[in-house]
């Protein structure tokens, strides 16, 4: 019988013999075999286990690595724990100088870099981006380039403790120089605001759905494009959300001094009378154009033409509770008013006998609880 001497000589000499063997063919994978004896039995390392140890520890790596970064990607009540403050400045610094439209950017998140469009759900950052947003302001435009940069700069003054916030302008077919005055007026001082543009003429209704849908705030306050509404109001809408309930969602302005002519306030007098009647949403001014509503419930809504002039009853019959709030209200000063007596009587009558049925099929409110096992 081999002593273990002789045996730990041999198996040197086959472990070297087929390392030459490897350095000649080129390879260098580093597959010497080693050799062990202990208490009269040898141990041989397979290379194969050295390979599969590799390759553990690799995978360990990286989802550590992966654990570590979405901790500090995902902020506090989107099931991470708190974003890091590095993170938070990049996030935020990401909306000033977000783009107009459907146009992708490229943000800057540590060592991630990703594409982002307005509104994606699914991309993280976007989630951060709609998670650090305090508020939204929409304001539909259509031939109002006299208006657009004093209203912004009225915006950003009025908002300059609500950071962040964004200023969306959506314009619905202007032929006058609206959009070169919003965008004028972006790359002037206020990086805040975001262009939407339609290929074609649609209507208020379509370009407030346009602005609330690419919104990125939880609560979004809509105003008129013709510098009537004060945005100085709006931070009066947000004080009476944060001292409500959890069922209040839409704060609707109540113009108790208007500044318009006889016949406007006339017709605007008979017509919130006669839909007050008809639908009893309480709500003595449904035509004013400042208010705030909660963004998802206004995505759940009905959409139709000229809804904007019954979003109270609408939010009602989605369940939500509707306040009003005394707001100032303008003379308009500059640019051309878009509506008369023809072009909202009629349709409008029509609208609210649709808005009427609307509410007469809605089924009744109700709790769902789900029975657990073992209940």
């Amino acid at each position: 019988m081999a002593s273990i001497g002789d045996q730990r000589q041999r198996l040197r000499q086959d472990a070297a013999s087929e390392f030459d063997q490897h350095e000649e063919r080129g390879q260098d994978e580093g597959d010497a075999q080693d050799a062990a004896a202990s208490a009269g039995s040898v141990v041989v390392i397979v290379p194969a286990m050295v390979v599969m140890a590799a390759v553990t520890m690799t995978v360990m790596i990286v989802a550590m690595a992966s654990v570590t970064m979405a901790r500090m990607i995902v902020p506090a009540g989107l099931g991470g724990r708190a974003m890091p403050m590095a993170a938070r400045r990049v996030a935020v610094r990401a909306i000033a100088p977000m783009p107009a439209g459907p146009v992708p950017v490229l943000v800057h998140l540590g060592s991630i870099r990703r594409l982002v469009f307005p509104g994606q759900q699914s991309n993280p950052t976007a989630l951060i981006i709609r998670a650090l947003m305090k508020i939204s302001v929409v304001i539909p435009v259509c031939n109002e380039a006299d208006n657009v940069g004093p209203l912004a700069r009225e915006i950003q003054a009025a908002l300059a403790h609500h950071q962040p916030f964004e200023i969306i302008f959506v314009d619905d077919g202007s032929t006058d120089g609206t959009v070169a005055a919003v965008q004028a007026a972006r790359s002037g001082g206020i990086p805040e605001i975001r262009l939407l543009e339609h290929s074609q003429r649609c209507g208020q209704s379509r370009a407030v759905c346009s602005g609330v849908e690419a919104a990125r705030a939880e609560w979004v306050a809509t105003l008129d494009g013709d510098g009537q509404n004060d945005p100085a109001d709006i931070p009066e809408l947000i004080k009476a959300v944060a001292a409500g309930d959890d069922q209040l969602k839409l704060v609707m302005g109540n113009r108790t001094t208007r500044k318009d002519t006889w016949l406007r306030r006339f017709s605007s007098r008979v017509a919130n009378r006669v839909r007050g009647g008809l639908l009893r949403d309480g709500t003595p001014d449904t035509g004013c154009g400042i208010k705030l509503m909660h963004r998802a419930t206004f995505m759940r809504l009905p959409w139709f033409n000229h809804m904007h002039r019954f979003l109270p009853a609408l939010y009602q019959r989605a369940g939500a509770r509707v306040v009003s709030v005394p707001v100032r209200h303008r003379p308009r000063t500059r640019g051309i008013s878009k509506y008369g007596l023809s072009n909202r009587l009629w349709v409008g009558i029509v609208d609210l006998f649709g808005v009427r049925w609307l509410i007469l099929r809605n089924p009744p409110s109700i709790r769902i609880r789900e029975s657990l096992p073992g209940e």
